[in-house]
Parts: structure tokens; C-alpha cells; sequence
């Protein structure tokens, strides 16, 4: 039986550290320098692995309805044979990324993961879909080396020193770069990370706590140890998903859920302030709702792929074992397409790519986009207008590229 000091969520502590500045003289004002001196106060968390969140019967309620919607959709998608699960998964890196604040469109994300690299968000958007990818490969062992494998997949093209490695620094979030002490967060030192990811990790292997409620609070106790330099907000998301995996709420498919939390991302950040404070019910009532969200939102998603999928039907003339279909399949997953990737991904040799292509030009499907003899390209515009309208709806203000 738990005792009462198990039952009781606890808030974070804090400690008064040292601040040695690496900046010399110079760099900024001196009166600004001056606020940036002496000591200043870290997190300390507390152990979780043996406590258990007692939480108001509504918010466990939403959570349990919450748990329902996903299982529902997860086995409405599985019985599908579109690759929706690929264009969910696809779009929740991308609003995944979009809650840091990197934004692209659909054609440049799906340019970016033909190589082009003229714009970089779209290309971390696509290193964060490998992330999502390794999160959910790697969801029947949640540890450590799950987590710093996920995190190598966002960051080893960007920022290869610092990729799957432990923060060895002090980070804070907001304020100024000078230091920490005006800062919205300071993260426990760089030598608290490690005892505090094993934490965490004996707490996600539990098996005695409701699904959704246990991937919410490991989600925020993840994000407040705050484990690495970069990527920490992306990297806890798909490892989100790899727990929802692990435990069996999903099987199939990823739940777009961070598209549900951009509707209202100022909440989701002030469910992560309640949950440093002790408590965690506000980050449950999130992840719920932005379930709900996500859900409608990504089932409207599909109807729209099935709608252009059946008119691509009635405008495709060849026969129904031509490889032509083939294709039209491949660009509900990959609506930009060049001729190595269809030979990577359909087998289809050399001499027959533009072949088929063409029959898709002519039934309007794809548009060529590159004007060039070589390294010809081709892209499906209306499934890219689709998954630009889903990031619409979950709350992406603006596109680029």
C-alpha cells in the first residue's frame, strides 16, 4: 500500500549554485553584465518512480475518454490499406516542430526529404520525423538509450557534437543569453540529468498507472530535467509517442497529439509550470483534449486523402495491374517524388519511371516542377494543399517555403 508522502505529487525544490560567466568583457552593456553575476537558484526534482498521482475524478474521466478515441482510431487506421500512418506520423513531427517555432509548408518538408537543404526548418522537421520514427521503433525498451538514440536522430545532421549526448552545461529557458538569472526556468545542473533520467525511466516502466495520465506526467518530467542542449521540447514528444506505444494505447498508427497542443500552446506551457509546482492534473487535461483535437483534425485529414485518392480514380487511364497505381499510392505518403526515390521505394526500373509518370501528368495528379533534363521532379499539389490545411487547422499561423 502506497504510503501518504507516495500519494502526494511533489513540487520541484531548488538549489542556490555558483555562476562563473564564460563571457569577457565587452560583449554587452555593464550594467547588464552586473545582473548576470553571482549565484543563481536550479531546480532539484524530486524522485517519482514510487509515487502515484491521485487526481479529481473528472480529469481522470477525460483522460479515460481520451484513451478510447485513440484506441478507436488507432484500429479505424489499421484496417487501412492507404499509408496513412506514415502521413500522420509525418504531420505530427511537423506540428511537433511547429511548437518550437519551426515552420514549413508541405512541399518544403517534402522537398527536404529528397535532400534539397535551401531551407532549413523544413529540414529539421524531417530529422524530427526521424525522431518520431526511432521513437517508435524503439518503444519496447523505454531507457536511457532509447531516449539519447531518438534525440541522435533529430540532431546528428544539425548539431552532430551535440547529438544523443547528456547535457554537460547549465541551460535555462527564456530571459537573457548571459545567464541565468533572469531566466523563465533553470533546469537542474548537468550532473542532476542522469540520476534523473534513470528516475524517470523506473517510473515509465511502471504498469499500474491509466495510460494517457502515465505519458503525461513522464512527458512533463522529462521536459523539466531538460536533458539536452537542443531539442529537448521535440525529443520528449516523440518520446510521448514511443510510451503510448509501449504500453499498447496505439499499435498502428501515431496520434497527430502535438497538433491537438498547438491550438493553445500558451496552456500546454502553463501546464508544465503547474506541473513543476505539483501539480500534474493541468498536463493530463491537456494531453487529453489535445487528443480530441488531434483526432478530429486527423481523421478529417484522411477523408480529405481518400476523396483526392478516389478522383486520382477517375482521371488515371491505365490498366489495374500497371505500375502507375503503384505510384498513385506512394504519393499519399510522398507527395514530391523524383525518379530515384520511385526506383528506391517501388522497384521500378529506369527505363519505365517517366512512363508512368506521364500518365500521371496527363491525369493531372503530378505537376513537374524542376524544368531540367535531370534530376527531374515531380509533385502531387493537392495532397500537399491537404496536410497545409491540416497544419492550418492545428494552428499554424504562417508557412514558409
Amino acid at each position: 500500500m502506497a504510503s501518504d508522502d507516495e500519494l502526494e505529487w511533489p513540487a520541484l525544490g531548488y538549489e542556490t549554485l555558483p555562476w562563473v560567466s564564460r563571457l569577457g568583457r565587452g560583449v554587452a552593456p555593464r550594467n547588464q553584465l552586473r545582473r548576470h553575476q553571482g549565484p543563481y537558484r536550479a531546480a532539484v526534482l524530486p524522485q517519482i518512480a514510487r509515487r502515484r498521482p491521485v487526481l479529481a475524478n473528472d480529469v481522470l474521466a477525460e483522460a479515460e475518454d481520451a484513451s478510447n478515441e485513440i484506441s478507436r482510431f488507432d484500429a479505424e487506421m489499421s484496417s487501412e490499406i492507404a499509408p496513412f500512418a506514415a502521413v500522420l506520423l509525418r504531420s505530427e513531427s511537423a506540428a511537433s516542430s511547429q511548437i518550437e517555432n519551426l515552420t514549413a509548408s508541405a512541399r518544403a518538408i517534402a522537398e527536404a526529404e529528397l535532400g534539397s537543404s535551401s531551407r532549413r526548418n523544413a529540414a529539421q522537421i524531417v530529422a524530427n520525423t526521424r525522431a518520431m520514427e526511432a521513437a517508435v521503433a524503439l518503444a519496447e525498451k523505454l531507457d536511457g538509450e532509447a531516449v539519447l538514440a531518438m534525440h541522435r536522430a533529430l540532431l546528428e545532421a544539425s548539431d552532430p557534437a551535440e547529438a544523443g549526448r547528456w547535457r554537460r552545461e547549465q541551460v535555462w529557458v527564456g530571459g537573457s543569453s548571459l545567464g541565468p538569472h533572469e531566466a523563465d526556468f533553470v533546469p537542474p545542473h548537468h550532473s542532476r540529468v542522469e540520476p534523473a533520467i534513470d528516475d524517470l525511466v523506473d517510473f515509465m516502466a511502471r504498469n499500474d498507472l491509466p495510460i494517457l495520465m502515465h505519458a503525461a506526467i513522464a512527458h512533463a518530467q522529462f521536459e523539466t530535467i531538460h536533458p539536452f542542449t537542443d531539442g529537448n521540447g521535440r525529443t520528449g514528444r516523440a518520446l510521448l509517442h514511443s510510451m503510448l506505444r509501449n504500453k499498447g494505447l496505439t499499435r498502428a498508427i501515431t496520434v497527430p497529439v502535438s497538433a491537438g497542443l498547438l491550438t493553445d500552446t500558451a496552456a500546454y506551457f502553463d501546464a508544465l509550470g503547474s506541473y513543476r509546482d505539483g501539480d500534474p492534473a493541468p498536463m493530463v487535461r491537456q494531453l487529453s483534449q489535445a487528443s480530441f483535437n488531434a483526432l478530429a483534425n486527423g481523421r478529417q485529414l484522411v477523408a480529405e486523402l481518400r476523396e483526392i485518392r478516389a478522383g486520382w480514380g477517375a482521371r488515371i487511364t491505365a490498366r489495374r495491374d500497371s505500375a502507375v497505381w503503384r505510384v498513385a499510392d506512394l504519393l499519399m505518403r510522398r507527395p514530391v517524388v523524383n525518379a530515384p526515390l520511385l526506383i528506391r521505394e517501388l522497384g521500378i526500373t529506369s527505363g519505365n519511371i517517366y512512363r508512368h509518370v506521364d500518365q500521371l501528368v496527363d491525369g493531372e495528379v503530378l505537376t513537374e516542377f524542376t524544368d531540367q533534363r535531370r534530376n527531374r521532379a515531380w509533385r502531387a499539389a493537392e495532397v500537399l494543399t491537404a496536410l497545409d490545411s491540416f497544419a492550418a487547422r492545428a494552428g499554424r499561423r504562417r508557412l514558409s517555403g
